[in-house]
């Protein structure tokens, strides 16, 4: 018994050896591996070879190892003799062996496989390649023909402009020939007139001696004739003076005797006018009314409300001031600049009321109404103001007068108006 249980015991590490070495000589080809890692198209191919290659290894190896070395050492004769262990024992080498061999040819098929693999990967490789190669020449020669159709345009663009700077060189050409034959006839024309002023001269020039000669005799006459009219005009002014001189001391006199006479008159007027009677005594004064608080609201834009004028009726108004104030501030301007200029263009008119002047001249009357009217409303416009600076208060529509409010329709007719009617006409006045 103790010979049975040693004898399986030394041969199975003898069987395991040869079964280590065939796999390993069966395997040389192994670096084909390596080859496959490093392989670009490895990614294309990785998951149909492994499917295909990993099943049927694991069961063409580890299946036959199993069965080569459980069976022998179960199915044992316990009387077995050393020729049939060792028959035994070969039998399971020679099964081992077979099975190293078929081991080696599923790797060699599986390296067949991944080397297939290797090369779709590679011919996929060089297709996208060659679509990559085409797709690249088909953008080149997309460029070459763009260059040339750009060339193409500029060749064009320059052969126009060429064309353009030749026609525009003709037309200065043309136009330098206009010139030069139009400055040739002016230098001709300007000849021929200079001839011709140079013989207008001669004959003006005889002409003026002969004329000199006749106004030297005129002169002479008209010089005699001159002194006798000046010696008459001279002699009439005298006799025209004193006849004037006469007339004022005339006129003096009559104006002395008028004045004399309204002076005696106006004494005889007052010693006949009866006498004045005694002033009325006067009436007490009556008693101011008591003018409203004024109560203020909300405020927009720079306009405070109040209990009688609210925003709406207070910004119409502010419209209204500041169109009346533009209104007037040019109406102002244009009545000064009337005015001055009636000044400048009067060179000797007369510029006051005197007994010469009469009613006084036209123009210094029309300036006077301009100054007038302008200096009227610039008291205007500074009467707007103050109505702009009470709607900023709050006290826009009161009367400066006894504090009342004033009703809208005459704030509307007048916008910058501070009484009322009555206190306008003299009824109420401040205390």
């Amino acid at each position: 018994m103790a010979t049975k249980k040693k004898a399986p015991a030394k041969k199975a590490p003898a069987k395991k050896k040869p079964a280590k070495k065939q796999a390993k000589k069966g395997t040389e080809k192994a670096p084909a591996k390596k080859a496959t890692k490093k392989a670009p198209a490895k990614k294309a191919v990785k998951n149909p070879a492994k499917k295909a290659v990993k099943k049927p290894a694991k069961k063409a190896v580890k299946k036959p190892a199993k069965k080569a070395v459980k069976k022998p050492a179960n199915k044992k004769p316990a009387g077995a003799s050393v020729a049939q262990k060792k028959a035994a024992a070969q039998k399971a080498l020679a099964k081992k062996k077979a099975d190293a061999k078929k081991k080696a040819a599923a790797q060699k098929a599986l390296a067949k496989k991944k080397a297939d693999a290797q090369k779709k990967a590679a011919a996929q490789k060089a297709l996208a390649k060659k679509k990559a190669d085409a797709k690249k020449a088909l953008a080149k020669k997309k460029a070459d023909a763009q260059k040339k159709v750009a060339a193409q345009k500029a060749l064009a663009k320059k052969k126009a402009d060429a064309k353009k700077a030749a026609a525009e060189r003709a037309a200065a050409q043309k136009k330098r020939d206009a010139e030069r034959k139009e400055r040739e006839r002016a230098r001709i024309a300007v000849a021929k007139e200079k001839e011709r002023l140079r013989k207008e001269a001669e004959r003006a020039k005889a002409k003026i001696a002969k004329d000199k000669a006749a106004a030297k005799a005129k002169a002479e006459r008209e010089k005699a004739a001159a002194k006798a009219k000046a010696d008459r005009e001279k002699a009439r002014a005298a006799a025209k003076a004193e006849k004037e001189r006469l007339a004022a001391e005339k006129l003096r006199a009559k104006l002395q005797s008028l004045e004399r006479a309204a002076a005696e008159k106006a004494a005889a007027e007052a010693a006949a006018r009866p006498p004045m009677p005694p002033p009325l005594p006067r009436k007490p004064k009556p008693e101011p009314p008591k003018p409203p608080t004024i109560v203020k609201g909300e405020s927009q834009d720079g306009v405070v409300s109040t209990k009688e004028f609210d925003l709406k009726f207070l910004l119409g108004q502010r419209d209204l001031l500041l169109e009346e104030r533009a209104k007037l501030v040019g109406q102002a301007d244009r009545l000064e600049n009337e005015a001055n200029s009636l000044i400048a263009d009067a060179e000797m008119g007369d510029v006051q009321f005197d007994d010469e002047g009469g009613e006084g001249d036209t123009m210094v009357v029309e300036r006077e109404q301009d100054l007038t009217l302008s200096a009227q409303a610039r008291q205007t416009v500074e009467e707007i103001d103050a109505a702009m600076d009470r709607l900023r208060r709050g006290e826009y529509g009161y009367s400066l007068v006894s504090d009342m409010p004033i009703p809208r329709d005459r704030l509307k007719a007048i916008p910058w108006a501070t009484e009322l009617v009555t206190e306008r006409a003299g009824g109420v006045t401040r205390y």
